[in-house]
């Protein structure tokens, strides 16, 4: 696994080496302090799989290096940690297609499951987002860890569909979902549609705040020899 932080902050990199080498055996962790160097960075190495973004660059606009990142290497997961953590920030990296977004401020053992969930697949989404304030500080802590899991099946989603929705929530763009599953891209945006329907949702952001609010566990996505369906 081949990682790469971008931060300016030598110290924040320095700390995140220590994570990531604590989360995973023989991980390879490269540097970049800025937009620039992020760039350079990805041509020059083929093989990263993930980047830990963060939107205070001295270069650059962080949601603008995102969206890149997102058009020009849609195969590498990205995720944005940053400072700033209020929801409209959070809703804007997800609908940039991040595949998670974790604040500077969680503590180590918060940023290790969250990279774990995202290493397996998953998007994270920091808890304090998921729902009003007002409504966080009225829930026990432990009532919110104790959320009902509800079976994607039981809304009416096929078997397909839930592949969809799984990539969807890795920041997979219909192109990308139609390659990986082998289906037509009017097919892919009917399942988007009927997937919104069901999650009784607008848009892709508020589907992977659905998923992770009421804490669905997704099934793992099949992509061998899928066909039309």
């Amino acid at each position: 696994m081949k990682i790469l932080i971008v931060d300016d902050h030598a110290l924040i990199r320095d700390a995140m080496q220590g994570v990531l080498k604590k989360l995973k055996r023989g991980v390879t962790v490269l540097e970049a302090a800025d937009g620039r160097q992020a760039m350079q960075t990805i041509e020059s190495e083929s093989d990263i799989n993930l980047i830990l973004l963060d939107l205070s660059l001295p270069d650059r606009d962080g949601f603008s290096v995102l969206a890149e990142l997102r058009e020009r290497f849609p195969a590498i997961a990205v995720v944005v940690m940053s400072g700033v953590h209020d929801r409209a920030t959070v809703t804007r990296v997800l609908e940039l297609g991040a595949a998670g977004f974790i604040p500077k401020t969680a503590r180590r053992e918060v940023t290790l499951s969250a990279l774990q969930l995202i290493f397996a697949g998953g998007v994270y989404v920091p808890p304090e987002i998921l729902a009003p304030e007002e409504a966080m500080q009225a829930t026990p802590a432990r009532q919110r860890e104790n959320r009902t899991i509800v079976a994607l099946a039981d809304i009416g989603l096929s078997e397909r569909q839930q592949d969809v929705l799984g990539l969807m929530m890795q920041g997979k763009s219909n192109k990308v979902i139609c390659r990986e599953l082998n289906l037509a891209e009017p097919t892919v945006k009917n399942h988007v549609t009927a997937i919104l329907r069901a999650l009784k949702v607008s848009n892709r952001t508020e589907a992977v705040i659905a998923v992770n609010e009421l804490g669905w566990k997704l099934p793992a996505t099949k992509t061998e020899g899928a066909g039309e369906s």
